[in-house]
C-alpha cells in the first residue's frame, strides 16, 4: 500500500476516533503528498522527510521565541510524520556506512568530504539526518 493510501485510511480512522489533533496533522501530510504527486514528484518518503524537517525547524524557532505550546504542536506533527518513515539508523550502522564510504572513495583528509558524503548519503537512503552523517564524516576524516 502506498503511503498516501495509508494516510487516507488513517485520516478516516482518526476522524472516527474523534482525535482532532491527529486528523489535522494527517490532513497536512496528505495535502503535501497530494501536491507532490500532482507536481510529478513520486518520492513520498522525500516529501515526508522534508515535512518532518520543517516541523523540527519550526519547533526550534518557537522554543527560541518562548512559545513552548506551539513548539509542542510542531513536534507532535513531526511524530505523526515519523510513523510513515523507515526506522532511523543506529549509530553503529551509520558508522559502518561512513567507514565503508571512506574506504570506497579512498578519502584521507577533510578535503575529500564531498566524495564521502555523496557515497554515504546514497547508502543511508534517508534513514539518517544529513547533519548527523556530515558530523560523523568530519570526525572520521579529521581523526
Amino acid at each position: 500500500m502506498a503511503v498516501i493510501e495509508q494516510v487516507q485510511d488513517d485520516v478516516k480512522a482518526a476522524m472516527k476516533a474523534g482525535d482532532r489533533e491527529r486528523v489535522a496533522a494527517l490532513r497536512l501530510i496528505l495535502s503535501e503528498l497530494q501536491k507532490a504527486e500532482k507536481e510529478g514528484d513520486d518520492d513520498e518518503l522525500a516529501v515526508l522527510r522534508r515535512e518532518r524537517k520543517r516541523r523540527h525547524e519550526a519547533a526550534t524557532a518557537y522554543r527560541e521565541a518562548g512559545r513552548a505550546e506551539l513548539a509542542e504542536a510542531e513536534e507532535s506533527e513531526a511524530a505523526v510524520i515519523e510513523e510513515y518513515l523507515p526506522a532511523e539508523l543506529s549509530d553503529e550502522e551509520l558508522a559502518a556506512i561512513v567507514d565503508g564510504a571512506i574506504a570506497e572513495t579512498g578519502a584521507e583528509s577533510p578535503a575529500d568530504m564531498g566524495q564521502v558524503m555523496k557515497a554515504a548519503m546514497a547508502r543511508v537512503d534517508g534513514r539518517a539526518d544529513g547533519g548527523t552523517v556530515s558530523g560523523m564524516v568530519k570526525e572520521r576524516l579529521a581523526g
